[in-house]
Protein backbone atom coordinates (compact mmCIF):
# COMPACT_ATOMS: atom_id res chain seq x y z
CA UNK A 1 0.00 0.00 0.00
CA UNK A 2 3.15 2.50 0.74
CA UNK A 3 4.38 1.35 -3.02
CA UNK A 4 1.28 2.28 -4.30
CA UNK A 5 0.94 5.83 -2.52
CA UNK A 6 -2.14 4.91 -0.60
CA UNK A 7 0.21 5.04 3.14
CA UNK A 8 3.18 7.03 3.81
CA UNK A 9 6.21 5.31 5.45
CA UNK A 10 5.34 7.29 8.25
CA UNK A 11 1.69 6.02 8.55
CA UNK A 12 1.35 3.76 12.30
CA UNK A 13 -1.26 1.45 11.12
CA UNK A 14 -1.91 -2.31 10.91
CA UNK A 15 -4.03 -4.50 8.83
CA UNK A 16 -6.65 -6.61 10.46
CA UNK A 17 -9.04 -9.22 8.53
CA UNK A 18 -8.66 -6.49 5.59
CA UNK A 19 -9.11 -3.24 7.41
CA UNK A 20 -6.35 -1.05 8.26
CA UNK A 21 -6.53 0.17 11.45
CA UNK A 22 -4.71 3.23 12.32
CA UNK A 23 -2.31 1.96 15.65
CA UNK A 24 -2.32 4.02 19.03
CA UNK A 25 0.27 6.39 19.68
CA UNK A 26 3.46 5.16 21.67
CA UNK A 27 3.41 7.20 25.27
CA UNK A 28 6.60 7.10 27.21
CA UNK A 29 5.37 3.67 29.43
CA UNK A 30 4.80 1.87 26.55
CA UNK A 31 7.98 2.85 24.95
CA UNK A 32 9.94 2.15 27.82
CA UNK A 33 8.33 -1.36 28.26
CA UNK A 34 9.41 -1.90 24.64
CA UNK A 35 12.80 -0.89 25.20
CA UNK A 36 13.40 -3.00 28.71
CA UNK A 37 11.65 -6.01 26.52
CA UNK A 38 14.03 -5.76 23.79
CA UNK A 39 17.31 -5.05 26.28
CA UNK A 40 15.99 -8.38 27.83
CA UNK A 41 15.26 -10.29 24.86
CA UNK A 42 18.34 -9.55 23.37
CA UNK A 43 20.38 -10.88 26.08
CA UNK A 44 18.31 -14.35 26.40
CA UNK A 45 17.92 -15.52 22.95
CA UNK A 46 21.57 -15.17 21.80
CA UNK A 47 21.48 -16.71 18.14
CA UNK A 48 18.18 -18.85 18.87
CA UNK A 49 15.70 -16.51 17.26
CA UNK A 50 15.55 -12.67 15.61
CA UNK A 51 14.11 -9.91 17.58
CA UNK A 52 11.80 -8.33 15.61
CA UNK A 53 10.63 -5.18 17.01
CA UNK A 54 7.33 -3.49 16.12
CA UNK A 55 7.67 -4.83 12.54
CA UNK A 56 4.53 -6.59 10.58
CA UNK A 57 3.72 -10.55 10.96
CA UNK A 58 1.74 -11.45 7.83
CA UNK A 59 -0.50 -13.78 9.11
CA UNK A 60 -3.13 -14.50 6.26
CA UNK A 61 -3.74 -12.20 3.07
CA UNK A 62 -5.96 -9.95 4.93
CA UNK A 63 -3.94 -9.72 8.12
CA UNK A 64 -0.46 -8.36 8.89
CA UNK A 65 -0.63 -7.52 12.50
CA UNK A 66 2.62 -5.54 14.10
CA UNK A 67 3.31 -7.05 17.59
CA UNK A 68 5.47 -4.91 20.01
CA UNK A 69 8.01 -7.33 19.69
CA UNK A 70 7.98 -10.90 18.18
CA UNK A 71 10.91 -13.64 18.79
CA UNK A 72 11.37 -15.43 15.30
CA UNK A 73 12.81 -18.61 14.22
CA UNK A 74 16.36 -17.51 12.52
CA UNK A 75 16.97 -17.13 9.16
CA UNK A 76 20.25 -16.05 7.71
CA UNK A 77 18.25 -12.77 5.59
CA UNK A 78 16.26 -11.62 8.85
CA UNK A 79 13.18 -11.93 6.92
CA UNK A 80 14.05 -9.57 3.72
CA UNK A 81 13.00 -11.62 1.40
CA UNK A 82 9.20 -11.23 3.22
CA UNK A 83 7.21 -10.89 6.51
CA UNK A 84 7.88 -13.70 9.40
CA UNK A 85 4.78 -16.31 8.91
CA UNK A 86 2.36 -17.77 11.58
CA UNK A 87 5.42 -21.06 11.12
CA UNK A 88 8.26 -18.50 12.18
CA UNK A 89 6.46 -17.16 15.40
CA UNK A 90 8.07 -18.60 18.54
CA UNK A 91 6.68 -15.62 20.93
CA UNK A 92 4.76 -12.99 19.98
CA UNK A 93 4.30 -10.09 22.58
CA UNK A 94 2.07 -6.74 22.80
CA UNK A 95 2.52 -4.27 25.20
CA UNK A 96 -0.70 -2.28 25.76
CA UNK A 97 -1.86 0.80 27.29
CA UNK A 98 -5.05 2.19 25.58
CA UNK A 99 -4.87 -0.56 23.01
CA UNK A 100 -5.77 -3.13 25.99
CA UNK A 101 -9.01 -4.23 24.85
CA UNK A 102 -7.65 -4.38 21.01
CA UNK A 103 -4.88 -6.41 21.73
CA UNK A 104 -6.66 -8.57 23.81
CA UNK A 105 -10.39 -9.25 22.05
CA UNK A 106 -8.92 -8.84 18.86
CA UNK A 107 -5.52 -9.52 18.10
CA UNK A 108 -5.03 -12.52 20.26
CA UNK A 109 -7.19 -14.58 19.39
CA UNK A 110 -6.47 -13.67 15.60
CA UNK A 111 -2.82 -14.71 16.72
CA UNK A 112 -4.37 -18.32 18.26
CA UNK A 113 -6.75 -19.17 14.78
CA UNK A 114 -3.14 -18.55 13.21
CA UNK A 115 -1.43 -21.10 15.51
CA UNK A 116 1.05 -18.47 17.27
CA UNK A 117 2.07 -21.15 20.09
CA UNK A 118 2.56 -18.49 22.77
CA UNK A 119 1.49 -14.97 22.77
CA UNK A 120 1.99 -12.41 25.85
CA UNK A 121 0.34 -9.42 26.96
CA UNK A 122 1.86 -6.52 29.17
CA UNK A 123 -1.13 -4.95 30.82
CA UNK A 124 0.57 -1.84 31.58
CA UNK A 125 -2.84 -0.36 34.02
CA UNK A 126 -3.09 -3.10 35.70
CA UNK A 127 0.53 -3.92 35.99
CA UNK A 128 0.62 -7.93 34.68
CA UNK A 129 1.40 -10.26 32.44
CA UNK A 130 -1.10 -12.15 30.65
CA UNK A 131 0.37 -15.45 29.25
CA UNK A 132 -1.19 -17.60 26.72
CA UNK A 133 -0.18 -20.73 25.81
CA UNK A 134 -1.70 -24.16 24.94
CA UNK A 135 -3.60 -24.04 21.85
CA UNK A 136 -6.58 -26.13 21.56
CA UNK A 137 -8.92 -25.15 18.71
CA UNK A 138 -7.71 -22.42 17.91
CA UNK A 139 -8.03 -21.05 21.06
CA UNK A 140 -5.61 -20.45 24.12
CA UNK A 141 -6.83 -22.83 26.46
CA UNK A 142 -4.26 -21.70 28.96
CA UNK A 143 -3.98 -18.03 30.26
CA UNK A 144 -1.84 -17.59 33.38
CA UNK A 145 -1.35 -13.63 34.70
CA UNK A 146 2.22 -12.61 36.36
CA UNK A 147 2.55 -9.69 38.89
CA UNK A 148 5.26 -7.55 39.10
CA UNK A 149 6.85 -10.36 42.03
CA UNK A 150 6.82 -13.43 39.68
CA UNK A 151 8.83 -14.43 37.40
CA UNK A 152 7.51 -15.05 33.70
CA UNK A 153 8.54 -18.83 32.37
CA UNK A 154 7.93 -19.11 28.17
CA UNK A 155 6.65 -22.60 27.46
CA UNK A 156 8.16 -21.85 23.52
CA UNK A 157 11.56 -20.32 24.63
CA UNK A 158 13.81 -23.23 26.55
CA UNK A 159 15.77 -20.71 29.19
CA UNK A 160 13.39 -17.85 29.21
CA UNK A 161 12.72 -16.91 32.08
CA UNK A 162 12.30 -13.34 33.60
CA UNK A 163 11.36 -11.68 36.46
CA UNK A 164 8.42 -9.50 35.69
CA UNK A 165 9.34 -6.55 37.33
CA UNK A 166 12.17 -6.41 35.02
CA UNK A 167 9.55 -6.12 32.33
CA UNK A 168 7.16 -3.85 33.75
CA UNK A 169 9.94 -1.20 35.27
Amino acid sequence: MAAAGILTPDDRVELIEGEIIKMSPIGSPHAACVSRLVRLANRLVDESAIVWVQNPVRLSNFTEPVPDVALLKPRADYYAARHPVPDDALLLIEVADSSLLKDRNVKIPLYARSGIPEVWLINLPKAVIEVYTELQNAQYSKVLEFDRAAVVVSSSLEGWSIPAADILG
